[in-house]
């Protein structure tokens, strides 16, 4: 083997054993210098020549970048994710006839598409569905998020917050996490606009929690106007400091009259 390759050989050993035991820092340090040493190999994107060893050399190379996502995931890391995943995806795209197909592919697409979705970025997410392939588009990573996506803007938040227990995989917890707050944060902000008070029991209903001191929790850390008092969510603060938005009546007639009357001289 080729004394560059069998050093980085060496070294993605030591990186996935880092990443195994949840050495953040140690596996940081690693994939820096394996992204450095990646450089040398001209067989790579977006060079892509054809060497003695460019098989191994792009194999390698996208076993390094699909863990990069993945320790992304741990670190919490989502500019580090989508770094890595851009990355990622040529390996996917443009050799895909030159490697045989990841087992990691289909779940690292379908948390990118969490991503998205968790970031409210639904015309990329829509992009990104239209260069999937059918196959694809049956495998259950890109249909789960597809399905959260179709419930998210239905406004089905119950589905939404129920698909954490059946996530197909074990990284898209973090981002499923992100989205149950969002989707969390969303109810609770229309309930207090709907609600002067609910009880304890409704509440919890509601937000999808499971207990009095998961709401309690909830209340103190992301909705500190709200009251619990003698078994009741009080919200009557919220609606106090909530800014009172009158509408510009006047400036608003003005240019209506105004519309008419350029569309009166059109006509």
């Amino acid at each position: 083997m080729d004394p560059k390759l069998t050093e980085v050989v060496q070294s993605f050993e030591r990186f996935k054993a880092a990443l195994v035991r949840n050495d953040l820092e140690t596996s940081n340090n690693l994939l820096s210098q394996l992204k450095v040493m990646l450089t040398g190999f001209r067989s790579l994107p977006p060079l892509l020549e054809e060497t003695p060893n460019s098989v191994q050399e792009l194999t390698i190379a996208r076993d390094i970048y699909e863990r990069a996502v993945v320790l992304s995931v741990k670190a919490e890391d989502q500019d580090a994710f989508e770094r890595d995943f851009f990355q990622l995806k040529p390996y996917y795209v443009d050799t895909a006839g030159r490697l045989p197909p990841s087992a990691q592919e289909y779940p690292i697409l379908g948390l990118n598409l969490l991503r998205l979705l968790v970031q409210n970025r639904i015309a990329e997410f829509h992009t990104e569905l239209e260069i999937l392939s059918p196959g694809a588009m049956e495998n259950l990573c890109i249909k789960h998020a597809v399905e959260l996506e179709q419930s998210f803007m239905e406004g089905a938040y119950n589905r939404v917050l129920s698909a954490r227990k059946t996530v197909p995989h074990e990284t898209y917890v973090y981002f499923m996490d992100l989205l149950a707050k969002t989707v969390r944060d969303e109810i609770a902000g229309c309930s207090e606009k709907a609600y002067d008070y609910l009880s304890l029991a409704d509440a919890k209903q509601m937000l999808m929690l499971s207990s009095d001191k998961e709401l309690s929790a909830y209340v103190t850390e992301e909705r500190p106007d709200w009251e619990i008092k003698n078994g009741v969510v009080y919200f009557q603060k919220a609606k106090e400091s909530a800014p009172c938005k009158e509408i510009p009546s006047m400036p608003l007639i003005n240019q209506t009259l105004s519309y008419a009357r350029e569309l009166e001289r059109i006509i």
